[in-house]
């Protein structure tokens, strides 16, 4: 059942690495490389998006990886979330 009110951030839409018709949606410029669940969870954390991890997810794109996803709360668009997360990411990581 879908959680109402909840946005899912895959890895791979804020992966450098990955081309847009792998599921980046953020440019390149604002994507950070190879990014973790558990850096989203953090970002997300901190910009007060209630955070919820399913680490045993596959992204539909690359079903072989279990790389996880995170749903987060639905209070904007899923790009502007994705932004503030790279951001955030960037600023963890620096």
């Amino acid at each position: 059942m879908k959680d109402r009110g909840k946005l899912v951030i895959w890895p791979a839409y804020i992966d450098k690495t990955k081309s847009r018709s792998h599921g980046r949606i953020v440019s390149r410029r604002t994507s950070v490389e190879s990014p973790t669940i558990t850096e989203i969870n953090k970002a997300a954390q901190k910009l007060g998006l209630n955070p919820e991890v399913e680490a045993d997810k596959a992204y539909p794109r690359s079903w072989w990886e279990d790389k996880g996803r995170v749903l987060i709360d639905n209070t904007a668009p899923k790009t502007h979330h994705c932004r503030r997360i790279c951001a955030t990411i960037k600023e963890m990581r620096s």
